[in-house]
């Protein structure tokens, strides 16, 4: 069994969403706002925040949390790398969670959804998506993170009827996706969020990695990862 940890940073600018969350002893912090164009931006100012407002520092914590993807490849980037940088200068091992399991939990969280269908738009005519399922209040992977054209031959093999939906990918793809709505829809999950890759790792069901060995999800395999010089 994975060790619990309890005090502990997470960031996610995988997708629109710039969100931070930091749970440090009994008190808990969060913040995300919708800004695609200024993670970079954003994101260290929130850290700041949070640390200050759990009256804490990098070097208190147990470890740092990040949303590796899918999504945004650069989101993705920054996400990764600002959790990398910190990392290596607390000596923190890090928890990469998927953004798609990260959406999963939320909705499981807001809807206790027994089971759900995850779905990030990937442009270029593509989703990224997975399936799983509740298992005692966490979501558990039924099938691994892949890219695809929408289809709702997507999900042959597995009976979704009455899956709760979560992502972006339900935006524009719901009607080729779920041509007979046998879903249940959940418009208010589409957005991964910092608070719920918290709960997966303070459950213990995400690995550490030293802060060198940190990748992002990208799911597509064209894309490279370009590890930091000299680590």
């Amino acid at each position: 069994m994975k060790p619990i940890m309890t005090n502990l940073l997470a960031v996610d600018t995988s997708t629109e969403n710039c969100s931070v969350a930091i749970r440090w002893q009994d008190n808990f912090f969060s913040e995300a706002i919708e800004s695609p164009r200024e993670h970079s931006q954003r994101l260290l100012p929130f850290v700041e925040q949070m640390l200050q407002q759990a009256e804490t520092d990098l070097s208190q914590l147990d470890g740092l949390v990040v949303g590796v993807g899918p999504g945004s490849f650069t989101g993705v980037r920054i996400g990764v790398s600002m959790a990398q940088g910190l990392a290596f200068s607390a000596e923190l091992p890090v928890f990469p969670v998927s953004s798609l399991q990260a959406l999963a939990q939320q909705a499981i969280r807001k809807h206790n959804a027994e089971a759900v269908v995850a779905c990030i738009d990937a442009r270029m005519g593509e989703i990224y998506y997975a399936l799983y399922r509740n298992n005692n209040g966490l979501a558990e992977q039924i099938t691994e993170p892949a890219v695809a054209e929408p289809s709702a031959s997507l999900f042959a093999g597995h009976n979704v009827q009455g899956f709760h939906t979560a992502g972006t990918g339900w935006d524009n793809y719901a009607g080729t996706l779920d041509p007979k709505q046998e879903l249940k829809h959940s418009i208010d999950c589409r957005l991964p969020l910092a608070e719920d890759m918290l709960i997966i790792a303070t459950k213990g069901c995400v690995t550490s990695v030293d802060a060198e060995n940190l990748e992002p999800l990208y799911v597509r395999n064209e894309v490279t990862w370009k590890k930091l010089p000299g680590r």
